[in-house]
């Protein structure tokens, strides 16, 4: 990292109230791979980091004050009154403050503080947003695309050429994170799919040049740099420090929100996003090209977490949040990807309780989008009872009985015909712990000419109860499988066998979140 006047020390100066210039009682530090941010009552207090990662570079103070002001310029076109100015850190006797005439010795970008809980990833995460105000965001966004910038410099960044360069970069970038979270071949069905798409779809590419689509956009449109205040949102934190990746197609601006709307869980609001910006702003086209933009900005947000885990200052728990965000942002990618190639098919997971199952299919529907629909939540719905609530009852007794099994069986038959029916692939998540079963939802993907495979989930036995275990001390679980009763359904579980249709043995005791690939490899083999 090049030199910086930003020491520990000054760091902790910064946390001193009395440093500001605007009277605060509490000062909160937050660091990201490029940025230390000095939150306080009611303003942030941006320094950059003096970091040089190619694409970007802080390495010098003149940079890093010229950047400020890009970014107070660039922000100000969706927040004007949220950013505020570009002041100077100064030298002090106690290390270092906002205020004062000491020497300067960085220079931060001064803004206004939005309510933490009205932030877009938060209200997200708490199933505290709604698709009509996703729309006023999709909206907005549409308002800002269409005043946006362009000129013939500005379209050079759409040509095929450059995108491609950018790929590129992004591929060299990541060699060095091919054994964490990056593995070969993730990376290489990512390559291979964006090879082929620009390969075969060089005239929709020239089209969105000779049609004006190429603009000076955001960049960096994810949910956490979304604020929904009052009606109103607030899209704050633009890309200021690479006109190459500010400078893009519309359809690369938007696709932001909607891959971070399905990293988040939400392909559903996702949807709404994109048909309210398509009607506001009338470019049906954007749509040829959202999955693709939307691989690239999973790739992208895989690699800056995988950068951060580079940081020094990060806490080990910091670590592993990042590392499991990378991993997740690259498996996105890769599903992107994969969806085209996806042959309508019917999984059903197979195994017994505490295998692994649930996380196996909740990862499937996740990188593939895909509904899921899950035997707990079905069996407790169809006996009006709240999935968390725990029922703990004898062996095949109550709510576990066969006849109720049979009801939830049933529901889930007519759930995934429904999928089918309108060509879509799903996941039904069950036991399936008896030939019988099993062959009903074969012949169910048969009617549709749909694939049918059977996803057998093992584990190691002594891990499985301790999963049970663990699962049993949680206060809240959809789950009702106990260790008590494991022997009990292995005594009466039946393994798959070929002849009921095409089985993937998965083994779910190590921790390994690449589990799925031999299953897409099934799936693509010709």
């Amino acid at each position: 990292m090049p030199a910086s006047a930003i020491t520990p020390l000054i760091l902790e100066s910064l946390r001193d109230p009395s440093a500001y210039p605007v009277q605060t009682r509490t000062v909160e530090l937050i660091q990201t791979h490029i940025s230390w941010l000095f939150l306080t009552d009611t303003h942030v207090y941006k320094l950059k980091k003096p970091v040089n990662f190619g694409f970007l570079d802080f390495s010098t103070l003149d940079l890093r004050r010229f950047y400020c002001y890009e970014e107070l310029r660039l922000n100000r076109r969706l927040c004007p009154d949220i950013y505020e100015q570009v002041i100077a850190l100064r030298e002090t006797d106690a290390g270092a403050a906002f205020v004062g005439n000491g020497k300067v010795i960085e220079y931060a970008v001064m803004m206004k503080r939005l309510p933490a809980d009205r932030m877009l990833d938060r209200l997200v995460d708490s199933g505290r947003i709604s698709a009509e105000e996703i729309q006023i965001v999709a909206r907005k966004i549409s308002t800002f695309h269409s005043n946006a910038a362009t000129s013939p410099h500005i379209s050079e960044f759409g040509s095929l050429e450059q995108i491609l360069f950018n790929w590129r970069e992004n591929f060299e970038q990541t060699l060095q994170f091919r054994t964490s979270t990056l593995p070969a071949a993730v990376c290489e069905t990512i390559r291979t799919y964006v090879e082929t798409f620009t390969d075969s779809h060089r005239t929709l590419f020239a089209d969105r040049i000779e049609n004006g689509y190429i603009r000076e956009c955001d960049g960096d449109i994810h949910l956490g740099n979304i604020c929904l205040l009052n009606g109103t949102a607030y899209i704050f934190d633009c890309i200021e420090f690479n006109e190459r990746f500010r400078y893009s197609d519309t359809a690369a601006d938007i696709a932001f929100l909607l891959m971070d709307l399905d990293f988040h869980r939400r392909p559903n609001l996702a949807d709404a996003a994109l048909s309210a910006y398509i009607a506001a702003s009338g470019d049906t086209n954007s749509a040829k090209l959202i999955t693709f933009y939307k691989v690239y900005r999973a790739f992208v947000r895989g690699k800056v977490e995988s950068l951060r885990l580079q940081d020094a200052g990060i806490t080990q728990e910091e670590r592993t949040a990042a590392e499991k965000r990378a991993i997740s942002y690259f498996r996105l990618a890769q599903g992107y990807c994969m969806r085209s190639r996806l042959p309508p098919t019917l999984f059903i997971t197979c195994g017994t309780m505490g295998c692994g199952k649930s996380t196996l299919a909740d990862q499937l529907a996740f990188e593939l989008g895909l509904a899921t629909y899950n035997s707990d939540t079905i069996r407790k719905q169809l006996a009006g009872v709240p999935p968390e609530t725990a029922i703990h009852v004898s062996f095949g007794k109550g709510l576990y009985s066969k006849e109720m099994s049979h009801r939830t069986y049933r529901q889930l038959e007519r759930l995934a015909d429904n999928e089918l029916a309108s060509g879509h692939s799903v996941v039904v998540d069950a036991g399936f712990g008896t030939s019988a079963e099993r062959v009903v939802f074969a012949r169910l993907a048969a009617s549709h000419h749909a694939e049918f495979i059977i996803l057998f989930v093992q584990c190691d036995p002594d891990e499985q109860r301790r999963r049970l275990r663990e699962r049993t001390s949680r206060t809240v679980s959809v789950s009702d499988g106990r260790e008590e009763l494991l022997d009990h359904q292995k005594r009466l579980f039946e393994p798959p066998d070929n002849s009921e249709g095409a089985i993937e043995l998965i083994s779910t005791s190590g921790a390994s979140e690449h589990a799925l690939n031999t299953v897409y490899e099934r799936l693509l083999r010709p």
